[in-house]
């Protein structure tokens, strides 16, 4: 079974466990920046909170868990294209990497966004077409060539982002504890509450946890390296979330409407002074371009992987120099400056959408090849059984039905041309490898 997806036996892996950790942390996090939707949607702190201490539960620990299984059974670079591929055949393996890697692509052009939404705050010109442009522009381009330089280079920077990213909210963390109200934490206004919005923001903020499989091949032990680096990342991620609203939402009165992208910086401002300010929006910019040079990097080398297995053209495979795939980042980042023209909200609700559709396959896939395969070598196993197993992925399931019922009907409609898209690229990709129009 795992002969049919081997990667390149020549290129030497990469990333040891920290390096992976803060990879994963970028890859589904980054930090607190983006939940502060979550405040206003919900209508108030209460639910914010309840929805980060308890959505790991449901959504992200049964995540994490069935990425180490099947990234540790198949550790090749394609990742989630390899665990349908195996299920359910090449054809559906194909279309859970045309929908991935378009939700992928989606969710990068997002960062360069949260960059300048935080910009704003001290730089209001920015705000206006002639000068929001020409940065986005110049953003994508700067981070796609360290993206270049290498997955070496993108892991050490994960490192050290993480760290400066991190560290302003646990200090703003410390200096509220005097300040902390608890009775602000169970505020909530039911009538102000868009389920829609809120949803979608919990998920978006914890999800993405398959996207480390798409590196697989490029990790140092990936069998006994992956699982651990995976769950102290979930602990990272929900500490890196709860430590910040805690703070924010009990330590200072604040409207919950006045919650949007970048607020956190106006609550630094209000708790510690300007410098906290300053520091959070620095830390802001920073994690934005560790949360690009991840996801970019999950981009890329999934379009290398499902080249290395023949699903699409060899260019996808060429690397350069540093051993990075060339095209695949230059196709991905090209889409990254296609979408960054629209606004936050709309690509959240699009890349949602696209992401649930591929993990109920995915959650499928791991499903059946319990059942088919049960045989198969997996270094690191869920300790579950067959029906352990369903139980774990009920939840999510129901979850990623519920995100997709509160989809709009442009969303519908995006998503639908995605997927016929993807449906009609299969055969014209089969015809021209089969009549050797290109490479492959």
């Amino acid at each position: 079974l795992k002969g049919d997806f081997m990667g390149d036996p020549q290129n030497p892996t990469k990333l040891t466990i920290l390096p992976l950790i803060a990879l994963i942390f970028y890859e589904v996090s980054g930090g607190p920046f983006g939940v502060e939707d979550s405040v206003k949607s919900g209508g108030g702190p209460l639910p914010s909170l309840l929805g980060f201490l308890l959505f790991p539960f449901v959504w992200s620990i049964p995540e994490a868990l069935i990425t180490a299984e099947l990234s540790t059974a198949f550790p090749e670079n394609a990742g989630y294209v390899i665990w349908i591929s195996a299920a359910f055949g090449r054809f559906w393996g194909f279309q859970q990497g045309f929908w991935k890697w378009t939700s992928g692509v989606m969710d990068n052009a997002l960062y360069p966004v949260l960059f300048l939404d935080y910009m704003n705050h001290s730089f209001p010109l920015l705000r206006e077409p002639a000068y929001r442009i020409p940065s986005l522009l110049g953003i994508t381009l700067s981070l796609t060539y360290f993206n270049y330089r290498g997955l070496h280079v993108v892991g050490f920077l994960a490192v050290v982002l993480a760290s400066f990213s991190l560290f302003p909210f646990l200090i703003m963390g410390l200096i509220s504890i005097p300040r902390i109200d608890y009775r602000r934490w169970g505020a909530w206004d039911r009538r102000k509450v868009d389920w829609r919005g809120y949803f979608n923001t919990l998920f978006w903020n914890l999800n993405y946890w398959d996207n480390a499989s798409t590196v697989a091949g490029e990790i140092q032990n990936p069998g006994e390296t992956f699982p651990r680096a995976l769950m102290a990342a979930v602990v990272l991620v929900v500490s890196s979330y709860l430590i910040p609203l805690l703070a924010g939402t009990g330590a200072v009165e604040t409207d919950p409407g006045e919650w949007s992208d970048g607020y956190f910086a106006q609550v630094g401002m209000l708790i510690g002074g300007a410098w906290l300010k300053w520091w959070i929006q620095a830390a802001a910019a920073m994690s934005n371009v560790g949360l690009f040079q991840a996801e970019m990097s999950s981009d890329a080398y999934q379009l290398l992987g499902m080249s290395q297995i023949g699903m699409i053209p060899s260019i996808f495979s060429a690397r350069s120099k540093y051993g990075t795939p060339t095209f695949s980042i230059l196709c991905s980042a090209t889409g990254v400056v296609v979408l960054s023209w629209m606004s936050f909200q709309e690509i959240l609700e699009f890349l949602n959408f696209l992401y649930a559709v591929g993990m109920l396959f995915e959650f499928a896939a791991f499903l059946a090849l319990r059942i088919r395969k049960p045989e198969m070598q997996r270094p690191y196993r869920v300790p579950f059984r067959t029906f352990g197993a369903t139980l774990l992925c009920l939840p999510p399931t129901i979850l990623l039905v519920l995100v997709m019922c509160l989809a709009s009907l442009r969303t519908y409609v995006v998503s639908g041309t995605v997927i016929v898209l993807g449906l009609a690229a299969y055969p014209i990709l089969t015809i021209a490898k089969e009549r050797r129009w290109m490479r492959f």
